[in-house]
């Protein structure tokens, strides 16, 4: 749907009237700037407080409180099956079936664990292609990874950069390096939506080109996972791991999340690192040597849920089911596009580095200021408007469909404006 936007604040206000998922915004606690809410956009860095989260937190302490050890199997939440509590949200998220995806750990630490069943690299192949400029997690975990196997990073891992003059990838050369290694390619590995200029990569095309060249494609999903829905099954993706705290709401150091394709959770041969909570349920507490991995990504599972590190995610993913995925794609793509068209009417000079194609990119416009970025980003915070600098000159916007607003994108506009 195409809107024919206007630099207005009764037309904001008139779109959040129209706007159903204007309610959610009430659910959810927001830093206070003089007295107000703060206006939030920085989702893709940490999520906001559901209110619901009070609650839900006391709601375990007190049957901690009550049942002690009888809490794993008669709490209101039964923490020997907490984890269950995310495979139908998540699922729809992630274009799944509930069996290929679970809760646990964190990011690096999951990618860690699913390094050991993907990358297994031999004399001939042990390559990993990934994009240049990564979250440095990912850059680490692949750095250490090489080395463990005791290949040098110098030649195990290629870096695909944008073309000289460009600071997107495209996806022609993400194909052609794929090609050009395809004889000594072990995996792909690249982020779904790159942190620093929000471009969100054709997984698809990436991952049918690895498999045709011979090699495993698995993605980090940290700023993709809750901002666009994805067909991680039928894109036949083989896994991918996330964090919770981004825009699934999940708080501070919140569980990570794993998908692992059913035709490698279904096969118990399938190399993995085994634990007590990654064991066949029907033989756990037989307490017996030799173990039998559970069925689906859950047989990557090492330790006890954490429960208390999960509770904010559920009360997050209650609401995340309540609103659809897709409408709040929907939404965001609308609030996105009217954040770009007010940027473009500014009088100051600023590039925006984000693909103008709304289908690259998710909830986030990466601003490149060539002067007064940094002045410019303390302004924002100065007058209550919350959102990240990044160097040199990067102010990265993340309007939250859950819980930005039009009236929140417009006002920004207006302080831009202002200087």
């Amino acid at each position: 749907m195409t809107t024919k936007f206007e630099a207005s604040a009764s037309f904001a206000q008139s779109m959040d009237v129209l706007d159903p998922l204007h309610v959610l915004k009430s659910r959810f606690h927001f830093p206070q700037h003089q007295g107000k809410n703060s206006i939030y956009f920085c989702g893709n860095s940490l999520g906001l407080q559901p209110k619901s989260v009070t609650a839900a937190i006391q709601q375990e302490l007190s049957d901690w409180q009550e049942m002690a050890v009888e809490g794993y199997f008669r709490a209101k939440n039964p923490w020997l099956y907490y984890q269950y509590n995310f495979g139908k949200g998540l699922s729809a998220m992630m274009g799944c079936s509930e069996e290929e995806v679970t809760v646990m750990n964190t990011l690096t630490v999951n990618l860690h664990l699913i390094l050991q069943s993907f990358y297994r690299p031999a004399k001939e192949r042990f390559k990993i292609i990934m994009e240049a400029g990564a979250f440095p997690s990912d850059q680490y975990a692949i750095e250490t990874a090489v080395k463990l196997h005791g290949f040098d990073p110098e030649t195990a891992i290629v870096e695909v950069h944008p073309l000289a003059g460009e600071k997107l990838l495209r996806t022609e050369v993400i194909l052609q390096t794929i090609q050009d290694h395809k004889d000594t390619l072990a995996l792909v590995l690249m982020g779904g939506i790159n942190y620093y200029t929000g471009q969100f990569y054709d997984i698809p095309a990436i991952t049918a080109a690895a498999h045709k060249a011979g090699a495993y494609a698995g993605w980090d999903l940290a700023h993709v996972a809750g901002n666009i829905p994805l067909q991680l099954h039928n894109w036949a993706v083989d896994f991918a791991v996330w964090c919770s705290y981004k825009y699934l709401n999940g708080g501070p150091g919140a569980a990570g999340g794993l998908y692992v394709h059913e035709r490698f959770g279904n096969d118990p041969a399938f190399p993995r690192l085994g634990g007590w909570w990654g064991n066949d349920e029907k033989t756990r507490f037989k307490m017996e040597k030799g173990f039998v991995p559970r069925k689906g990504a859950a047989g990557w599972q090492i330790s006890t849920a954490q429960v208390f590190n999960m509770v904010a995610l559920k009360a997050s993913m209650e609401i995340f089911e309540e609103a659809g995925i897709h409408a709040l794609r929907e939404k965001s793509l609308q609030l996105t596009a009217y954040l770009e068209h007010l940027i473009r009417r500014s009088p100051l000079p600023c590039e925006i580095i984000t693909p103008e194609d709304p289908t690259q990119r998710g909830a986030q416009l990466s601003l490149f200021f060539p002067e007064n970025g940094k002045a410019i980003h303390a302004q924002m915070m100065e007058t209550g408007i919350i959102c990240d600098y990044r160097e040199p000159g990067v102010i990265r916007l993340a309007p939250a469909p859950l819980y930005c607003s039009y009236t929140d994108v417009f006002r920004f506009y207006e302080v831009l404006t202002s200087r």
